[in-house]
């Protein structure tokens, strides 16, 4: 493990997102401060051991907020940024560190985006004022920030996002957000970084209408970073049902070289609790009217710590 990097909460680590904290220099970055669950999957609500470790995930975004230097939103999905009007699994602005507003922010432009994510662009706006930054192509410090990127395949309906580069020491660590591997051009720039860490949210495997061709192309994407770059992490939707951890684990063979996962790299034990959330509902119950009693407050998550 890089203890220049901290990957915070991620699906290995039992959440939706990609969030992460890296230290260079005098300056901590923290990159999409944001914490989702996945509110349906198979006709269920989270679980309560993977609420308890939202809340784990959700403190700890928080603490790394202050002692913060930086904030990186790389877009305005509502697992990789704070919301004003949050789920109770998600991180709400109320929530925040008082700090949160002296932080320099740096963000991919909303532009592209459609109303519901111009509104949250613009809450963080009303946030952090003049301290944050359209940042696309842009750099500052031991940052560099990409154009805009695919979220996914070029014209994709989810718009875009932004990838970041930090000069570590001796490495360079790059984010590459929720690009999932699926367009060359994004590898091609990635490389061009002479990236030596990347941590990728890797293909969306979960979704059965995801072509054979795409499948495809993540594979050769994803063996051409693994041949060039020293550690390559690959997380989030790829590891939101049980072909995540066998596509990497397939992976590194024919790569010749381990390919990690957030859990692995931060040697932790891997917590794909979205993709257990049946087998969860049958090994611990859950009782009727849970998720409405936990949304007012009235009770917690004690008794289910997985």
């Amino acid at each position: 493990m890089n203890t220049a990097i901290e990957i915070i909460g991620t699906e290995s680590l039992g959440v939706r997102g990609l969030s992460c904290l890296v230290t260079a220099g005098t300056r901590r970055i923290v990159i999409d401060p944001g914490v989702a669950l996945g509110y349906w999957r198979h006709g269920l609500l989270p679980h309560p051991c993977q609420v308890a470790e939202g809340e784990r995930v959700r403190q700890r975004i928080i603490e790394a907020l202050e002692d913060a230097t930086d904030i990186v939103f790389s877009h305005f999905h509502g697992d990789h940024v704070p919301l004003r009007e949050a789920n109770p699994y998600q991180l709400a602005i109320r929530q925040l560190p008082a700090n949160f507003h002296k932080l320099r922010g740096w963000s991919k432009a909303a532009d592209d985006s459609g109303e519901e994510m111009q509104h949250r662009a613009r809450d963080l706006s009303e946030l952090l004022g003049s301290n944050l930054r359209m940042a696309e192509d842009g750099s500052d410090g031991p940052m560099s920030f990409s154009p805009a990127m695919p979220h996914g395949i070029n014209g994709s309906p989810r718009g875009t996002v932004m990838m970041t580069r930090i000069e570590l020491e001796n490495k360079v660590f790059v984010h590459t957000s929720d690009t999932q591997l699926l367009d060359e051009t994004v590898i091609d720039f990635i490389l061009a970084w002479q990236a030596d860490i990347v941590l990728a949210g890797g293909p969306p495997l979960y979704i059965g209408t995801l072509p054979d061709e795409l499948r495809r192309v993540a594979w050769r994407n994803s063996l051409r970073l693994a041949a060039h770059v020293d550690t390559l992490i690959l997380d989030h939707h790829l590891m939101r049902d049980h072909q995540g951890p066998e596509w990497l684990d397939a992976l590194s063979m024919a790569a010749g070289n381990q390919v990690y996962c957030a859990a692995d790299f931060m040697g932790r034990k891997r917590a794909f609790l979205e993709a257990e959330r049946s087998e969860l509902y049958k090994a611990m119950p859950v009782p009727a009217g849970w998720h409405e009693n936990y949304a007012k407050g009235l009770i917690s998550t004690e008794g289910y710590r997985c």
